[in-house]
């Protein structure tokens, strides 16, 4: 069960992290939330995708083609120049004071919390140390694109430029993978847009995500050359 408690440098004053990555901390998984703040970076590594929920739209980048294959996890490091920042961001959260401030959250219960090679939390003399400035900053990304992700999503569903389609991805004449239950933004309709619609998007601040998200559906072929390259190891 976690164990998450608000981060002080009083009760937490000497307490380490190990920086790890791996299938035991849920980084095996063929696919992950992506959010605004992080596009310029994602979409350079992997196919960002839509799912609708009963929430509203999800981006996901796309990681590998079968039930829990992380193709850009290599043992215990990420071989992709970008790590989602959901995954970044170790055993640490964000959570609300009873004033409704955000607050840095750790779960003690995490086995990276404690580990005698980890990195320490805080200076010996006060202040933050490098690991956690840089968690600081993930999730004040995660923070900041959380409460900007619908309103992007909506607006580019409501322009018609998030669409249902039948991808297939070919590995060889006998393979073949149908990946289901996601739609793309559509560069067809991206390049159809009036200029009036495009207009509503670049002031909104959501026309220049719409492009690199369409982009980065060119990193399927990327995808299959990691898959293919497993399947040859194998």
């Amino acid at each position: 069960m976690p164990n998450r408690v608000v981060l002080n440098n009083i009760d937490h004053g000497e307490l380490t992290v190990a920086i790890r990555h791996g299938a035991a901390f849920d980084d095996a998984v063929n696919q992950v939330p992506i959010l605004p703040t992080e596009l310029e970076e994602a979409q350079r590594e992997f196919p960002i995708l839509f799912h609708r929920r009963a929430g509203g739209i999800e981006a996901v980048a796309l990681l590998g083609l079968d039930r829990d294959e992380n193709l850009f996890l290599d043992g215990d490091r990420w071989s992709s120049r970008h790590i989602p920042l959901l995954q970044q961001r170790g055993p640490f959260s964000i959570g609300l004071s009873d004033g409704g401030e955000p607050m840095l959250h750790v779960d003690l219960e995490d086995p990276r919390v404690g580990s005698p090679d980890g990195a320490p939390l805080f200076l010996p003399h006060g202040g933050n140390g490098p690991y956690l400035e840089h968690v600081s900053q993930v999730l004040r990304l995660i923070h900041a694109g959380a409460e900007t992700a619908q309103a992007m999503y909506g607006a580019l569903d409501a322009a018609g430029l998030i669409q249902p389609i039948a991808l297939e991805v070919t590995l060889d004449a006998e393979t073949r993978y149908a990946i289901t239950g996601h739609e793309v933004l559509s560069r067809e309709r991206l390049a159809a847009l009036s200029g009036t619609e495009l207009e509503a998007l670049h002031r909104e601040g959501f026309l220049a995500s719409a492009f690199l998200i369409a982009a980065s559906l060119g990193n399927i072929s990327g995808l299959i050359e990691r898959k293919n390259a497993r399947r040859r190891a194998a």
